[in-house]
C-alpha cells in the first residue's frame, strides 16, 4: 500500500513539474511573439511615419508609445487590405487609413473599397480621370480641383493640386469628406452618391430614381461588407 502511494505521489509530481515547464516554454513562446509583433509594429509605424513627413501635411503629431493598442489593430487591418488587394495597398497606407477612421469613427473597410472603386481597382495613385466640365479628378481619391480646397481646409491641411497624388493626402481627404457628407445626411446612400455625384448630383439622382441607392453607393457598401464586422460599431453600421 505504501509503496503503492509512492508511486502515485511520485507520478503526480511529475505530472506536476511537466506542466509546469510546459506552462513556462509557453509563456517564453507568447512572450517572443509579442516582442515579435511589436517590433514588426515599431517598423511599419516608423515607415509611415516617414513617408507622410515626406509629404508634409499631415495635421497632427502621431504618438506610437501613447496608442499602443490604437496601433496594434491598426496593423491587423493593415495586413488584412495588403493581402485583399495582392499589395497593391501598401501596408503604410492602412495603418494610416485605420488611424484615420479610428478617429472619426468610420468603417475603414468601406473608405477602402471606395478608394478601390475610384482607382480603377488597382489602387493607381497616378489615375487621372475622364475630363468633365468641371475638368479631370486625380490621384487614388479621385478629387478635382474645384473640391479639394475646402475639404484641405476642412482636415486642416495645406492644398497643392499635386499633392493629390500621394496615397496618404487621398486617403485623409477622402475620410474627411466621406466624415462631412455623413453628417450632413446621416446615410451611407447618399453620402456615397454624394461622393461620386457631386451635393447637387445627389439630389439630381434622387429626384430621378427616387432614392440614393446608386450602384456606386451598393457596390461600395456591399464589399465592404464582405470583409466581415469591424472590431467597432461605426456610424450607420448597426
Amino acid at each position: 500500500m505504501k509503496r503503492t502511494m509512492k508511486v502515485l505521489l511520485a507520478a503526480a509530481l511529475a505530472a506536476l513539474v511537466g506542466g509546469a515547464f510546459l506552462l513556462i516554454h509557453d509563456y517564453r513562446e507568447t512572450n517572443k511573439e509579442l516582442a515579435k509583433e511589436n517590433e514588426e509594429m515599431r517598423q511599419l509605424f516608423g515607415s509611415m511615419e516617414e513617408e507622410l513627413q515626406e509629404t508634409g501635411t499631415v495635421a497632427e503629431e502621431l504618438s506610437f508609445e501613447d496608442n499602443h493598442q490604437v496601433w496594434s489593430e491598426a496593423m491587423k487591418l493593415a495586413d488584412e487590405l495588403y493581402e485583399d488587394s495582392d499589395g497593391h495597398f501598401k501596408k503604410e497606407w492602412g495603418m494610416y487609413l485605420a488611424h484615420l477612421a479610428e478617429q472619426k469613427q468610420m468603417n475603414p473597410y468601406l473608405v477602402y473599397e471606395l478608394l478601390k472603386v475610384e482607382s480603377g481597382e488597382q489602387f493607381d495613385t497616378n489615375a487621372v480621370g475622364p475630363k468633365t466640365k468641371y475638368g479631370h479628378a486625380y490621384g487614388m481619391a479621385q478629387f478635382m480641383t474645384n473640391t479639394a480646397p475646402w475639404i484641405a481646409e476642412m482636415a486642416g491641411v495645406e492644398y497643392r493640386q499635386e499633392l493629390l497624388f500621394d496615397p496618404f493626402y487621398a486617403i485623409q481627404l477622402s475620410v474627411e469628406y466621406l466624415d462631412f457628407l455623413y453628417d450632413q445626411y446621416g446615410d451611407w446612400d447618399k453620402a456615397l452618391t454624394a461622393y461620386n455625384r457631386g451635393m447637387g448630383g445627389l439630389e439630381a439622382y434622387i429626384n430621378e430614381n427616387g432614392d440614393a441607392k446608386s450602384s456606386y453607393a451598393v457596390k461600395i457598401q456591399t464589399a465592404a461588407k464582405r470583409h466581415g464586422a469591424p472590431a467597432v460599431v461605426y456610424a450607420g453600421d448597426e
